[in-house]
């Protein structure tokens, strides 16, 4: 064999094995995001249990209420249904919305405080979303070393060849990042007078 051709072989082998360790970390990285949104499903899937029980608890006293509690189930079904990463995240997004709504309600319910299965469901719920947060930050920071590198030069030349294309991130839902309005009036129509010194 020619010079010529041994050097045209070396570069060929050279080329394969960088494409094949591309694809190798291609795949790692894919499987990590899959991986992410699992837990992120699995803390959604935990919610969507809680939102079901809380609201049945709450059925009891406001019955008057019925399109929440038509829209929460509609959310429940949307996100049981959710087949891609995309799905679930915008089924998150409307049962985020849904459960505000439910919130309101209980609101004008204060003798549901007063319920031991609703507050035990309502603590639930909050160390479920704490949950959720964490593992919506660990999927984006997956999805974003991922994103990274189907996009990145040369991969990009044939990442999308090979069937890799960039995954969503799951945003911060939007009433998330409304600062809460705190209202102490009634807190401190219900202190006790002060003694006088």
């Amino acid at each position: 064999m020619k010079r010529g051709g041994l050097i045209i072989l070396a570069i060929v082998a050279v080329l394969a094995g960088q494409l094949a360790g591309s694809y190798n970390r291609l795949i790692t990285a894919q499987q990590g995001v899959q991986q992410g949104w699992a837990e992120v499903n699995n803390q959604l899937q935990r919610r969507n249990s809680l939102i079901g029980n809380l609201a049945e608890t709450v059925k009891g006293t406001a019955l008057q209420e019925q399109t929440v509690f038509g829209d929460i189930a509609r959310a429940r079904a949307a996100m049981a249904g959710a087949r891609t990463p995309q799905e679930g995240i915008t089924a998150a997004q409307n049962m985020d919305g849904v459960l505000g709504r439910l919130l309101v309600v209980v609101e004008n319910y204060p003798q549901l405080r007063s319920n031991e299965a609703f507050m035990g469901l309502m603590d639930e719920l909050s160390g479920t979303e704490n949950r959720l947060a964490v593992s919506r930050m660990r999927y984006n920071e997956t999805v974003q070393g991922y994103n990274v590198m189907v996009k990145r030069f040369p991969t990009n030349l044939y990442a999308g060849m090979m069937g890799f294309k960039a995954e969503p991130y799951y945003p911060v839902p939007e009433e998330a990042k409304v600062t809460p309005k705190i209202d102490f009036s009634q807190l401190r129509q219900q202190a006790p007078p002060q003694p006088a010194k």
